[in-house]
């Protein structure tokens, strides 16, 4: 199976399935002398663990990750970097009776067209298990963030069709402490109890909701992304959706721009009080010809509902027999993906940017 590695400098390749003793991450093209310690991983993969809220799935993975290569005393040696996390929760026997029928919205039939097999323990490699080592990897590449004052979040801005309002990004370590602190990861605090209320009605039913999460970058110096191929929004789109149930990305004003006219979507330049030139607004979402301007970086993700239900579905068996497709009792699964997806999300951002940075600096002398 190919195409597990993502990044062209900073480089994450991942390994290792839902149910199997262990998932794993390999970081190459990480500089030398970034101070990491295994604290700062794990505080990040907290951020993403299930079980703390009913709108999360109760499997209890404690997510510590370990340091097995390329940090020597506290910092990287620019040596490859592997971190381990055990699989501690993995109960593999609520999948064995519906192992040989095809998943309603899941991967059992593409894989097994392509592949002739497929690992029915929790999705094997095609579960969302594996997004926590790009979170571990994603925090290795907020440290290199930070050492050029670059500031990344991510929210909840919809559930079910609810609606947040856009909040204050003056100050992103603000609205993301605002944003963990609330049980659905959205920081405006009256849509996040509709959307709650929605997500418990939704499960009550045997369902499930999708989402749309905002990603923002700050900080962001002009210049990064490389025409034509490397476009800063491509790479971003091609991180985003390549994390299990993204079905959306929008930069900017996004689809809305097909709306607009070129005299309102075009942001007019200006010339800053500290000498800078930088544009008045902002519906290109902080991205010209694939490279940021130096404006926020602004793009928004769609999540499906999630596919595991409780509601009996119609399918087939392997075998091609018509059957119905039924997940047995204590089967658990988020009623919203995109919930726990707001650290994958902030991960996936910070990986882009780190490879980013570290390819301008081979844009000119």
């Amino acid at each position: 199976m190919p195409s597990n590695s993502f990044g062209s400098l900073f480089r994450i390749t991942t390994f290792g399935e839902s149910h199997g003793p262990a998932i794993g991450v390999v970081i190459d093209g990480c500089p030398a002398g970034l101070a990491i310690t295994a604290d700062k991983i794990n505080a990040e993969l907290s951020l993403r663990q299930p079980g703390k809220t009913p709108y999360t799935s109760p499997r209890a993975e404690k997510d510590q990750a370990e340091i097995l290569s390329g940090v020597f005393e506290g910092k990287t040696t620019g040596a490859p970097i592997a971190l381990l996390i055990e699989n501690h929760d993995a109960d593999s026997s609520k999948y064995e009776p519906i192992k040989n029928l095809l998943r309603p919205g899941h991967a059992n039939y593409t894989y097994l067209q392509k592949y002739g097999t497929f690992d029915y323990r929790g999705g094997g490699r095609a579960s969302a298990r594996e997004t926590a080592v790009r979170v571990a990897a994603g925090a290795i590449a907020k440290e290199l963030l930070k050492h050029y004052g670059i500031q990344t979040c991510a929210f909840v801005s919809e559930i079910g069709g609810i609606a947040s309002s856009l909040p204050n990004l003056k100050s992103l370590p603000t609205l993301r402490k605002k944003t963990y602190a609330n049980p659905v990861f959205c920081p405006d605090t009256k849509a996040a109890k509709k959307m709650m209320e929605a997500i418990s009605a939704a499960k009550d039913e045997g369902d499930s909701l999708g989402g749309i999460l905002q990603g923002v970058a700050c900080g962001l110096p002009p210049g990064l992304g490389d025409p034509v191929y490397q476009k800063l929004e491509a790479n971003l789109a091609y991180a985003m959706l390549s994390l299990p149930a993204t079905k959306g990305f929008e930069i900017g004003s996004g689809f809305a721009a097909a709306q607009m006219k070129g005299s309102e979507h075009n942001d007019s330049f200006e010339v800053t009080g500290k000498g800078e030139v930088r544009s008045a607004t902002n519906f290109a979402g902080g991205t010209l010809g694939g490279i940021s301007t130096g404006a926020p970086l602004l793009f928004r993700v769609a999540f499906k509902p999630t596919s595991s239900i409780m509601k009996p579905q119609k399918t087939v068996s392997t075998k091609g027999k018509k059957a119905t497709f039924r997940l047995p009792p204590g089967s658990r699964h988020d009623p919203c993906v995109a919930i726990r997806a707001v650290p994958i999300v902030e991960a996936m951002l910070a990986i882009v940017l780190a490879d980013a940075l570290l390819m301008n600096r081979l844009s000119r002398l």
